[in-house]
């Protein structure tokens, strides 16, 4: 067993030199920041949050700083030169006003100023000054220039409550990364990483030369811990405590960036440093509110959130002037990708789903409150009883209850009650907070049944009417939606539920059991 088990756990450490001076666990990513520094010039990567972007950013700093000590015994160590280069290294917390965006930026200058003894003539026009000190930096140290940025966006992304705010925010920015380009005969390489990824047309627009790793295969791994990682550095650790690995997978793993599945290290870590109780660490380490202000916004129908279909093009960017909740749900972590898709346009696209147990569980219970006002755990118990138990004339008492029990204000206050897909988007988020693998808007090769159920020894398939005398289960009888599950050797059920929006409540509730 590696004997990097005993060593502290780097949780909240997002300093490299600290990390590795002071004997916290690293697992080694330099492989890819060798083959990142060696392939490009101009990069960006986005990540959701707790990934360990600011740590990356750390060890290229280090790195180009020609602190070879720091990487004996990894990968890089003898592969890699270490020039020393001047450092530019920049990091954005929280703005919630251009004046307070200002300010930092300043601290950021006049930090990197002392740094490498250099000053700037004017400290309150923070472009000039960031392009003078790159200017003055290669100058005074005959080397080309190394510029880091790290959680580039946060001054936006803090401020999509207020668009006002976010877009001069997202101005000033534009301004200051224009001056990467504008200097690039002194610059060696350049380094921007966030959460999420604004179109060229908006924040990036004069600085049109990054190269967006982002879904790049070979970078896949370059952040979060895969499976190998954790058998190497975490396997007998958790052998000895008799800890479930098939349950730590299904709870924390399951991001896709193209390569393998990778799990969110804040969570692999608190798990470890929490005696190994399962929780919702990474979820409840931040809100999700500006999640379903813009889900809110748009009517956002909540059961394709368990199989989006989307272009290339609407995955990788995003911009405050047209917000898709698609593309932030992706980028922020709460989406991932579940398969790489050609067309028959030959275009690609992605197709979606939650990533694992922490997310589907954790998101459908803040979506069971920002749909119904109401989380009742009790409720929610009984109905998760009667679905193992297959007590569907239970079930549907549950669900009666349910809709019965969403505030009267809450329609009359709200438009999310407003639309057909309401009382879909309520069920669902129900039965996807029991933690099981809930597919909304299945698709078949002859259409899409509303919510595919599946648990360990049965499938669930439901089809909800409004105000419609259509016949649900006749529909998935017709269309064969049960088909795609009939090799998995399970009981198949299927359930139809009419709705009837002027009573706000079930009036029809029909099931077929399948062998």
């Amino acid at each position: 067993m590696d004997n990097s088990r005993l060593k502290k756990l780097p949780i909240g450490v997002q300093d490299f030199a600290k990390i590795r001076q002071e004997d916290y666990l690293y697992i080694d990513k330099t492989e890819y920041i060798y083959k990142l520094i060696t392939s490009t010039d101009y990069a960006f990567l986005s990540r959701p949050r707790r990934f360990g972007k600011s740590l990356l950013v750390s060890s290229l700093k280090y790195l180009f700083q020609g602190e070879r000590d720091l990487f004996k015994g990894l990968y890089i160590y003898d592969k890699y030169d270490f020039t020393k280069y001047p450092v530019i290294h920049m990091a954005f917390g929280g703005s919630r006003s251009e004046e307070r965006l200002l300010n930092i930026i300043r601290q950021n200058l006049e930090r990197n100023s002392d740094a490498l003894g250099i000053e700037c003539s004017d400290y309150k026009d923070v472009a000039y000054c960031f392009a003078e000190l790159i200017e003055k930096a290669y100058k005074k140290y005959n080397q080309k220039v190394v510029i880091l940025i790290d959680e580039y966006d946060k001054p936006i992304i803090d401020n999509i409550d207020q668009i006002e705010v976010a877009m001069e925010n997202r101005n000033v920015l534009r301004e200051l990364y224009t001056e990467i380009k504008n200097n690039d005969p002194y610059i060696k390489f350049a380094f921007l990483t966030g959460v999420t990824k604004f179109s060229k047309a908006g924040i990036f627009s004069g600085l049109n030369n990054l190269e967006d790793i982002t879904l790049v295969p070979e970078f896949g791994n370059m952040l979060g811990i895969t499976q190998a990682e954790l058998e190497e550095h975490f396997g007998e650790l958790f052998r000895e405590n008799n800890v479930d690995l098939e349950a730590v997978k299904q709870w924390y793993n399951g991001y896709n960036f193209l390569w393998d599945l990778v799990y969110n290290p804040f969570d692999l870590l608190l798990f470890i440093k929490h005696k190994f109780e399962f929780d919702t660490y990474w979820f409840s380490s931040g809100t999700p509110k500006f999640l379903i202000d813009i889900i809110d916004k748009g009517n956002f129908y909540i059961p394709e959130l368990a199989g989006l279909r989307i272009g290339k093009t609407v995955l990788d960017s995003f911009d405050i002037d047209n917000i898709r909740p698609e593309s932030i749900l992706f980028q922020t972590g709460y989406l991932t990708i579940d398969k790489k898709i050609i067309n028959e346009e030959e275009e690609i696209e992605y197709l979606l789903r939650l990533p694992n147990k922490e997310v589907r569980s954790s998101l459908s219970k803040v979506l069971i409150e920002y749909l119904t006002n109401n989380l009742n755990t009790e409720m929610r118990s009984r109905i998760h009883i009667s679905l193992k138990q297959a007590d569907l004339e239970g079930l549907r008492k549950e669900l009666e209850g349910l809709l019965a029990s969403i505030p009267y204000h809450n329609y009359t206050c709200s438009d999310i009650s407003r639309y057909e897909g309401y009382y879909a988007s309520v069920i669902y988020a129900y039965l996807q907070s029991l933690g099981y693998e809930i597919r909304g808007e299945d698709v078949t090769n002859v259409g899409r049944a509303d919510i595919t159920m599946i648990m360990k020894d049965k499938i669930y398939i439901f089809e909800i009417k409004v105000d419609t005398k259509e016949d649900a289960i006749k529909q998935i009888k017709e269309r064969q939606y049960y088909r795609k599950y009939e090799n998995q050797n399970k009981p198949i059920c299927l359930i139809g539920i009419k709705i009837d929006s002027k009573e706000r409540n079930i009036v029809g509730f029909e099931w077929e059991r399948m062998n």
